[in-house]
């Protein structure tokens, strides 16, 4: 792996931001968005006292977490989008350019862009709600870990899901993670939901951050084996993820479908 060419794709991706200051406006929307709805919630539910305070927090904490998830997901799959909106495979791929380079320059990316946002997301909920995400601690930090890691595992499948069918299939691509919020107990403990789903949001990494979250809040304790679990998960599906994506890379290289790559393709 050549970390040459890997910058070549990150110093891309600071092109396409620096030429564009509108897409500034697209990587803060959603999450200001949700900040300032939750955050408004949260203070009304205290205020008529049907919620306690603690548990408002962990609404606002749950707001900030799932709005990195987010984040993270489109931020990689964004990054591909771009070259299937521009028709730009071709280009990409008949270069020495490795499979593993092109990836990890929009990972590497990602991560310069996700932080940022976190970062100034968390200070507005601290200036404008009084709430700072770093109330949880050390158990922040892999918490965070976990989400990054499945938010690239979701952009990456996103990624492979367009180039393999099309850029008509873009549209399976953006609710991914928007399907998976309610299963995975964001906003409400996973022991609400029936049983069948359950046994599913154990099988997803998140859930393992939104309990531990809410036991750092609320009952003050950290699950250190929640979070081993979580983290070997997410591990699994990173690898998981990338392995599709390496497959149907090869499969569209070998049966020439890179270079027929036009809207209507399904």
């Amino acid at each position: 792996m050549s970390l040459k060419r890997m910058y070549a794709i990150i110093v891309r991706q600071t092109y396409l931001y620096r030429d564009n200051p509108s897409r500034f406006f697209q990587m803060f929307s959603w999450m200001l968005i949700d900040l300032v709805l939750w955050g408004f919630l949260s203070e009304y539910l205290f205020d008529i006292g049907n919620t306690s305070f603690s548990i408002a927090l962990a609404l606002l904490g749950a707001v900030l977490l799932w709005g990195f998830l987010n984040r993270v997901h489109q931020g990689v799959m964004m990054a591909f989008l771009e070259d299937s909106w521009s028709r730009n495979f071709l280009n990409i791929f008949a270069t020495p350019l490795k499979l593993s380079e092109y990836v990890g320059g929009f990972v590497v990316s990602t991560i310069v862009t996700s932080v940022v946002v976190f970062v100034v997301v968390a200070f507005l909920a601290f200036l404008f709600f009084g709430f700072s995400i770093f109330i949880l601690g050390v158990s922040l930090v892999p918490f965070l870990l976990i989400l990054f890691l499945f938010g690239v595992s979701l952009g990456i499948l996103a990624a492979a899901i367009v180039l393999r069918l099309g850029p008509s299939a873009e549209w399976f691509t953006w609710p991914i993670a928007a399907v998976l919020g309610p299963v995975v107990g964001v906003f409400y403990p996973v022991s609400t939901l029936p049983s069948w789903m359950q046994a599913i949001a154990y099988l997803l990494p998140p859930t393992y951050v939104f309990e531990g979250m809410r036991s750092v809040l609320i009952g003050g304790t950290f699950g250190f084996q929640d979070v081993v679990v979580g983290m070997s998960l997410v591990v699994v599906y990173a690898l998981g993820a990338y392995g599709v994506f390496a497959w149907v890379y090869r499969t569209v290289i070998r049966n020439g479908q890179i270079a027929r790559y036009t809207a209507e393709s399904l």
